[in-house]
């Protein structure tokens, strides 16, 4: 059973930064993508930053720079976020997608950005 497993969120102030991690385990299938959505209440999920198997990273269009998405081994990626706003409060999923287009989520964690 796939399992992902997000740390690392928590609250900040305008202007912070924090990082989060995301450790997967009990994949055995070739992973095409992972990286991180965000969903705020009562909007949809966004995508925020994946990293593809070849390496090429895609950000939303509102992360302007400010965050990167890394992948250090084959199953952990993280989301280092800084200069963020009140806007960015959401809670943020990590997603693997697999080679045969199946998503995982992992349970999200909560970040929030004070005024």
């Amino acid at each position: 059973q796939v399992q992902l497993v997000e740390s690392g969120g928590g609250l900040v102030q305008t202007g912070g930064a924090l990082r989060l991690s995301c450790e997967t385990s009990g994949a055995t299938f070739s992973i095409d993508r992972m990286g991180w959505y965000r969903q705020a209440p009562g909007q949809r999920r966004y995508l925020v930053a994946v990293v593809t198997a070849s390496g090429t990273r895609l950000y939303g269009d509102f992360v302007k720079g400010r965050f990167t998405v890394s992948r250090d081994t084959a199953t952990n990626v993280y989301l280092q976020m800084s200069s963020l706003k009140p806007e960015d409060t959401a809670v943020y999923y990590c997603h693997v997608r697999s080679s045969a287009g199946h998503d995982y989520w992992g349970q999200g964690t909560q970040v929030t950005v004070s005024s």
